[in-house]
């Protein structure tokens, strides 16, 4: 067996030789089935706050009272002061294959009126999984990267966010999260974007490497492996297979527009049927002022009192319209994506008119991609 994997290893490297310089590792477009984090969220208390915690907050003190009553101290309610504590919410994410004693970074949120986690520790905390068991056991203290201050006038300066806080390896872990890696006969790689073409290069370079049917595309997302019988040399096949390098097909001709920002992102496939396009733009200018008339307003001599009436405001608007002459610009038959930027360009058309311009070509059937506004 050890002969047939120095063999293996052997066609992996001469493989990576013979593939072009723009190929992938599979590692870097597809994922194992099954071999992924877990969510992992607690409930906890920061204290040692220079007065930037909760305050009375009824959930904050009915968890300070549960918390000394776990080392035999019985008080009311009223003997305790929120002041300096804050209870929190506790997130991190279980990497996988974590065994027992491993640490993992959790974040650390305030649920209360805390104004600050700064110079906070938490106490111990069990942070659960899905399922409601304990994976890891949280406590530490609490690193802040903002600042708030608060001045006697109620005015306030906040840098960052100083009520979001981490503890780097701040939790052990507890429980291993059970996988179905080393019992199974297969392994499936899934592709990060899903495309036939692509799932067909991979499982065609696995076969050439490893012998045939070896490998089987199931569909454009993922593709099945046959994986060593002896669970030893499971990990070893698996490193050899990630590492192998395939052409990856290129991806449909899209053009992804964001209608908030303004960013429009065209794939390099993009193509554009003969077409002319004609953009101008309509400016129009609305000024809006008020003429003040005093109105019954006398003359009168030195030493005498004046009578004015009421003033009297008159609106004067003004509207200017200002229409530029549309400039016209001719897409030849199959321009590319850098024919369609420099036209474009040419006549200064900003991100909404690129937006008009895209959504008329489609309308017309002379744009040859898929058009998605997010």
């Amino acid at each position: 067996m050890k002969k047939l994997i120095s063999l293996l290893l052997f066609c992996g490297l001469f493989q990576s030789f013979i593939l072009p310089a723009q190929a992938d590792r599979i590692k870097d477009i597809t994922s194992l089935a099954g071999i992924r984090s877990n969510q992992l969220v607690g409930y906890g208390i920061v204290v040692g706050l220079a007065g930037s915690g909760d305050g009375n907050t009824g959930i904050t003190l009915q968890s300070m009272q549960s918390l000394v009553a776990r080392f035999g101290i019985t008080s009311t309610l009223d003997g305790f002061n929120g002041d300096n504590a804050a209870a929190v919410m506790l997130t991190a994410e279980l990497p996988p294959f974590s065994k027992p004693g491993q640490t993992i970074d959790v974040t650390v949120s305030t649920i209360g009126g805390s104004e600050s986690l700064k110079g906070g520790t938490l106490l111990m905390s069990p942070l659960l999984g899905s399922d409601g068991e304990t994976y890891a056991i949280a406590q530490g203290n609490v690193v802040v990267g903002g600042l708030g201050v608060e001045g006697a006038d109620n005015s306030s300066l906040t840098v960052n966010i100083p009520t979001v806080g981490r503890i780097p390896g701040g939790a052990s872990v507890e429980r291993m999260v059970e996988t179905a890696f080393l019992d199974t006969d297969f392994v499936i790689l899934n592709l990060h974007q899903g495309d036939f073409s692509t799932a067909l290069n991979i499982s065609q370079v696995i076969n050439e490497t490893f012998g045939d049917e070896m490998a089987m595309p199931l569909d454009k997302n993922s593709i099945r492996v046959r994986a060593p019988n002896d669970p030893s040399q499971k990990v070893g096949f698996v490193s050899m297979l990630e590492n192998l390098e395939v052409e990856k097909a290129s991806p449909p001709a899209k053009i992804i527009i964001n209608s908030r920002t303004g960013t429009i992102v065209i794939s390099g496939d993009v193509k554009v049927m003969a077409a002319a396009v004609a953009h101008g733009s309509l400016k129009v200018t609305v000024n809006e002022d008020v003429n003040v008339d005093q109105a019954d307003a006398l003359a009168v001599g030195a030493g005498a009192n004046a009578n004015a009436g009421p003033a009297v405001e008159n609106p004067d608007t003004e509207i200017e319209v200002e229409e530029e002459v549309a400039k016209a610009f001719l897409f030849g038959q199959g321009v590319s994506l850098s024919d369609i930027v420099d036209s474009i360009n040419a006549v200064g058309a900003t991100s909404s008119d690129l937006v008009a311009i895209l959504e008329a070509l489609r309308e017309a059937g002379a744009l040859n991609a898929e058009l998605i506004v997010i």
